[in-house]
């Protein structure tokens, strides 16, 4: 078999089709170079690693720039990793998530991709956060069974939330904390997870006699659910257990309509205590680390 014909006459075919059809130009690249990325495997398999070099040379030659070896590469990557093919990411999402080694990140970042029709900068930002690594084993195993139909709230908010930091130091006030995160809130509530809405910050509610601030109420449109957030600087206490569920109970009882499901709590704090949260009978109320970047 001559795999630089194949090859060739495959790019060849692409670049015609794109300039006849040019609305599905980008599946006509995925396609051609999956198929590009088989013909350079089984080609190194015959005549080893140098071949991409050679094939690069002939095709710049004959064809023009945009066949650089590291492409090649890239295409050879594209095969034999076999990633979930997807009309709404482009070669370069693609590019950039062959940088990484574990199949199921890769495939986990597909789908962000198209639930959030992330740009390549987006996508590039949110894999320098580790966002993948700091999912739960859980989470990743319903992922990789495809299991959508038990997902719940908690699955994808993680763990640690990382919050940007200007003022330069770790110990900062709960005040201050709240002022990092309202002032990228977008990236905040992206970084929670999928389908999260701020309503208010220190949002004034009435317990008995005595007038209570909520540090943060949000709502999650996919989970149809009020979401409590409270905002502590140190490790997780008992005490901080028992004024988020009177939070939760008060929106339950006052705000939320028949429709929405129960509130869930969030506390963020500096340190998550294992222990505390081990023997919580509530199991509305998440835990999550925070760390400033």
């Amino acid at each position: 078999m001559n795999y630089y014909n194949e090859i060739k006459n495959e790019l060849i075919n692409n670049e015609i089709y794109k300039k006849v059809k040019d609305y599905s130009k980008n599946r006509s690249d995925l396609k051609t170079y999956y198929k590009v990325g088989k013909l350079l495997s089984d080609a190194g398999k015959h005549y080893g690693e140098g071949i991409i070099k050679k094939y690069s040379k002939k095709l710049t030659k004959e064809l023009g720039k945009g066949y650089t070896e590291t492409r090649l590469k890239y295409m050879r990557q594209f095969y034999e990793k076999r990633p979930t093919l997807s009309d709404f990411l482009t070669w370069s999402h693609y590019v950039e998530l062959l940088k990484i080694n574990d199949i199921n990140e890769i495939n986990y970042y597909i789908k962000i991709i198209e639930n959030q029709n992330l740009s390549i900068r987006e996508l590039r930002n949110r894999i320098n956060n580790n966002e993948y690594e700091r999912l739960d084993d859980k989470t990743k195993l319903k992922l990789i069974k495809y299991d959508n139909s038990k997902e719940n709230i908690s699955d994808f908010i993680k763990n640690p939330i990382l919050i940007k930091n200007r003022f330069n130091k770790e110990e900062i006030s709960e005040k201050a904390l709240q002022g990092l995160i309202l002032e990228n809130l977008k990236d905040f509530l992206l970084g929670l997870g999928e389908g999260f809405t701020y309503i208010a910050n220190e949002y004034k509610i009435k317990i008995g006699n005595t007038y209570n601030y909520i540090d943060m109420l949000l709502y999650n449109i996919k989970f149809s659910c009020y979401v409590v957030l409270e905002l502590k600087t140190t490790e997780l206490k008992k005490e901080h257990i028992g004024q988020i569920q009177a939070y939760m109970n008060y929106i339950d009882k006052n705000i939320k309509t028949s429709n929405p499901n129960k509130t869930i709590g969030i506390i963020i704090c500096k340190k998550d205590n294992k222990f505390i949260m081990e023997y919580c009978s509530d199991k509305r109320i998440l835990s999550k680390e925070y760390e400033l970047i």
